[in-house]
C-alpha cells in the first residue's frame, strides 16, 4: 500500500478554515478541480464532477467536528489505484489563532500504474488543492 501527505499553513483560524472545508459537500467551494458535488445517500456518498467531465465518487469513512477532520474512500473515479482512504484535517498551530495547518494525506494501492506515478499523482492533486485552500481563505 502506499501513501502521501501534504500540509499547508493557512491563513485563517482553525474554525474558519474548518467552517469553509468541512462539509462534506464543501470542495467546489475552495477546490477548483471539483466544480460540482451532489449528495447522495443521505450526504454519506459525494458524486463529484471534475471540469473534463469525469465522475468521481466517493463515501464518507469518518467524521469528528470536534477534532476538526474527516476520511472518505473512493468508490468509483478514473484514478489507477484500489482501496483509496483519505483524510482532510485541520489543526491548531501551538501560540497562533490566526493560521492553521491543514493535512490532505491518503493511503491506496496501486491499480495499472506505479507506486511512484500514483503517489506522484495524488502528491500533486493535494499541493495544488491545498494552495487553491490558502488562496481562497486569504481572498
Amino acid at each position: 500500500m502506499a501513501s502521501t501527505s501534504v500540509s499547508r499553513i493557512v491563513p485563517g483560524s482553525p474554525d474558519k478554515v474548518w467552517h469553509l472545508i468541512g462539509g462534506f459537500g464543501a470542495l467546489p467551494d475552495w477546490l477548483p478541480y471539483i466544480p460540482e458535488s451532489v449528495a447522495v445517500d443521505g450526504g454519506r456518498v459525494r458524486r463529484l464532477t471534475n471540469p473534463d467531465g469525469d465522475v468521481i465518487i466517493e463515501r464518507l469513512v469518518d467524521f469528528n467536528e470536534a477534532e476538526r477532520h474527516y476520511s472518505y474512500a473512493i468508490l468509483q473515479a478514473p484514478f489507477p489505484v484500489d482501496g483509496y482512504v483519505s483524510t482532510l484535517r485541520v489543526h491548531t498551530v501551538p501560540g497562533r489563532d490566526d493560521i492553521a495547518e491543514v493535512q490532505w494525506s491518503g493511503r491506496f494501492t496501486p491499480d495499472r500504474a506505479t507506486e511512484k506515478e500514483v503517489v506522484d499523482l495524488f502528491t500533486g492533486i493535494y499541493a495544488d488543492g491545498l494552495d487553491a485552500l490558502a488562496r481562497t481563505v486569504a481572498a
